[in-house]
């Protein structure tokens, strides 16, 4: 499911974990604030990263191209709640260095 910018921050202030699934130096160069890293090439691994199938998960990638597939990858891993900024363009709020 997308969602904005503004959702992408109630969610998280409720305890949703933000996933940046660019690669380690993409999200070296400025990531969402408070956000993980978990490369769509290890997204095998999101159970050690997330935990519960119960946690609300936020996914965002540089163009959204990454975050649509890792988001179907969670969901057919069995999360239920499973939210798609996109692309780091649909935020608007500060990057974390």
């Amino acid at each position: 499911m997308r969602i904005s910018a503004a959702e992408v921050r109630r969610l998280a202030a409720q305890g949703a974990l933000v996933l940046d699934v660019r690669t380690p130096q993409e999200y070296g160069d400025g990531h969402l604030p408070g956000a993980v890293n978990l490369p769509l090439s290890a997204i095998t691994q999101a159970r050690q990263v997330i935990g519960s199938t119960d946690r609300p998960v936020i996914v965002y990638c540089r163009s959204g191209a990454r975050s649509a597939r890792a988001a179907a990858v969670l969901t057919a891993g069995g999360w239920r709640q499973v939210y798609d900024l996109g692309g780091l363009s649909n935020w608007n709020g500060p990057l974390e260095p």
